[in-house]
């Protein structure tokens, strides 16, 4: 956060224990940091074919934002 937007995402948690998880991380964290940088909040569309990687993603940037007080 700086002068109350939101400029970087750093996801320090996903799911890795294996391939796929990987593969659907590699694609889906780097559209939804975007998005939400573009936005400006979580509210986010979930990225197609990352539904639970999404959702866990959106939960937590919801906290992170009430916690930061945006």
């Amino acid at each position: 956060m700086a002068s109350g937007k939101v400029t970087d995402v750093q996801v320090v948690e996903y799911p890795s224990d294996n391939p796929r998880d990987a593969e659907i991380n590699s694609y889906a964290l780097p559209i939804l940091i975007k998005e939400t940088i573009s936005a400006q909040s979580a509210n986010i569309d979930m990225v197609s074919g990352a539904t639970v990687t999404s959702g866990g993603y959106i939960q937590s940037l919801q906290s992170a934002l009430d916690q930061a007080g945006v």
